[in-house]
C-alpha cells in the first residue's frame, strides 16, 4: 500500500495519501491505467478572490472551488472556511466527494470549496459580507443541475442561507435547489442538522454487529466534539453504546463509565470546549492519549491525517470508523491492516450528510417536503444498502482492505458512466 512514485507530484501529504488509495483501488479492480489519468485530475479547478470593505479598508480573501468529475451528474459538495486550507486539500477533498456520492447511488460528481478564513476571528458582518462574495464570484460554475454546495468545517446553515441568497438574486429567482443543509425556513430539512452524525451511528452500529459482539455496551472514542461528533456520540449513546472518551481542539476527557454526550455538549457551549467538563471519575488526557486508548472503537471526527505512520502502531482500537475526512494516512492504514484493525473509510461512514443534501435537493427541485421521520428512513435505508454493498464486497475480497472494497464499489459505478460516455 506505499505510495507510488508516479502519484506524489504534489506537496500536500493529504493529496498524495488520496491519490495513493485511489491507485491501489483502480489497480486492485482492474480499470486500467487510463481511468487513474481521469481521476486524479480534476476537471476544473477555480480560484476566486473576494473583497470585502471593512471600516473603510479593503481585505482579500482568496477562495476556490475544485470541480473533480461529473460522469454522474452535477458536482455536488462542501465548503470549508478555515486560514490554512488550500487548493491541494479541496482537490483531494473533491476526489473523495467523488466516490462518497458514487458509493451512496447518489446522481453526483464530487466538488470541494473552500476560503481562508477563520470565523471566530472576524465579525458577524465580515463573515456575511465574504460568503456573499464567494457566491458572487462563483455564479457561473454553480446551480441545481451545475454544482451544488453545502456546509463543511466552520460553516452552517446560516452561510448557507447568506449564499442561496445571495445566489437566487444573481438569477433573479428564488434556486434553493442550488444549496443544501440550509434553514428549515428557507427549504431546508430539520434531519440535515444531524444526518452526518447519525449515518456514522449507523456505520458504526453495523460494523459493531459484524465485528464485535454488538454496538451495546462497546467502548468508543470520538476525537472532535463539533456537528459530526456530537450527533455520532449522541446516536451511539442511544444504541447503547459507552462513550468514554471525547476530545477538541481545547483538549480531551476520559470517564471509564462513560458520558452524557448532551452533558458534555451543553459545556463545550458555554466554555468553547469539552475539556472543562469535570465530573466523577472524569479525567483529563491528551489528544495522543485519546487516540491511542484501549477502546473497541475509535471515531476520528475531526480533520485529516491525524492518524498517520507515526502513531499508527500506538493504536489499540479493534475498529476505526472515519467519521472525518481523511483521518487516516495511507501508510498509516497499511500499518493499521497488518496489525488486524480494520478501518471503516469516509466515503462511507461520512456520507449521511451528502446523502441528505441529495434528499433536501429533490424536495426542492419539487417544491416539496417530506416530513422528519419520512425523511430519516429514507437516509436510513440508503445508508444502511451501502454498507452492505461495501461489506458483501469485501468479504469476497483476498487481502483487501475495507476501503478497497469501498472505493472498488464506487469506482465501479464511475468507470461504467464514462465508458457509456465515451470518456474511457
Amino acid at each position: 500500500m506505499g505510495l507510488n512514485s508516479s502519484i506524489t507530484r504534489y506537496n500536500n501529504l493529504f493529496l498524495n495519501s488520496v491519490l495513493s488509495n485511489l491507485k491501489r483501488a483502480i489497480d486492485l479492480g482492474g480499470f486500467g491505467e487510463e481511468f487513474f489519468t481521469y481521476l486524479s485530475h480534476p476537471m476544473r479547478t477555480v480560484s476566486v478572490s473576494i473583497p470585502v470593505k471593512i471600516n473603510g479598508t479593503i481585505k482579500i480573501y482568496e477562495g476556490y472551488r475544485v470541480q473533480h468529475n461529473n460522469a454522474l451528474g452535477p458536482f455536488k459538495g462542501g465548503i470549508r472556511f478555515h486560514p490554512e486550507v488550500t487548493l491541494e486539500d479541496d482537490m483531494a477533498l473533491a476526489t473523495i466527494m467523488t466516490l462518497k456520492n458514487s458509493l451512496n447511488g447518489l446522481p453526483y460528481g464530487g466538488a470541494k470549496g473552500a476560503i481562508r478564513i477563520d470565523p471566530a476571528k472576524v465579525s458577524k458582518e465580515e463573515l456575511e459580507a465574504v460568503s456573499r462574495g464567494y457566491a458572487r464570484a462563483l455564479v457561473q460554475f454553480i446551480g441545481p443541475d451545475i454544482d451544488i454546495p453545502a456546509p463543511d468545517l466552520n460553516t452552517n446553515p446560516q452561510i448557507m442561507a447568506w449564499m442561496v441568497d445571495e445566489y437566487s438574486k444573481m438569477v433573479g429567482r428564488n434556486a434553493p435547489a442550488t444549496f443544501t443543509a440550509k434553514p428549515v425556513q428557507l427549504w431546508g430539512n430539520p434531519v440535515r442538522e444531524y444526518s452526518t452524525g447519525y449515518g456514522a451511528a449507523l456505520w458504526t452500529r453495523n460494523a459493531a454487529r459484524r465485528f464485535l459482539k454488538g454496538i451495546e455496551g462497546a467502548t468508543v472514542a470520538v476525537q472532535g466534539f463539533g456537528n459530526v461528533g456530537y450527533w455520532l456520540s449522541h446516536f451511539l449513546t442511544e444504541m447503547g453504546a459507552k462513550v468514554v472518551a471525547i476530545g477538541d481542539i481545547g483538549g480531551a476527557i476520559y470517564n471509564p463509565n462513560g458520558f452524557n454526550p448532551d452533558d458534555v455538549k451543553a459545556t463545550e457551549r458555554k466554555t468553547g470546549t469539552v475539556a472543562n467538563y469535570s465530573g466523577s471519575g472524569v479525567r483529563k488526557i491528551g489528544m495522543d492519549e485519546l487516540l491511542t486508548l484501549n477502546v473497541d472503537i475509535l471515531v476520528p471526527a475531526a480533520v485529516e491525517g491525524v492518524i498517520n505512520y507515526s502513531n499508527a502502531n500506538a493504536v489499540k482500537a479493534k475498529i476505526i470508523m472515519e467519521a472525518a475526512n481523511g483521518p487516516v494516512t495511507a501508510d498509516a492504514e497499511e500499518v493499521l491492516y497488518k496489525r488486524g484493525i480494520y478501518v471503516f473509510p469516509d466515503i462511507g461512514v461520512n456520507a449521511g450528510g451528502v446523502v441528505m443534501s441529495y434528499l433536501e435537493w429533490v424536495e426542492n427541485l419539487q417544491w416539496f417536503i417530506w416530513d422528519e421521520e419520512e425523511t430519516k428512513k429514507k437516509l436510513d435505508y440508503m445508508i444502511t444498502n451501502a454498507f452492505n454493498r461495501v461489506y458483501d464486497r469485501w468479504q469476497k475480497m483476498s487481502g483487501a482492505t475495507i476501503r478497497d472494497a469501498a472505493y472498488i464499489d464506487a469506482l465501479d459505478r464511475i468507470y461504467q458512466a464514462m465508458k457509456w460516455r465515451g470518456w474511457i
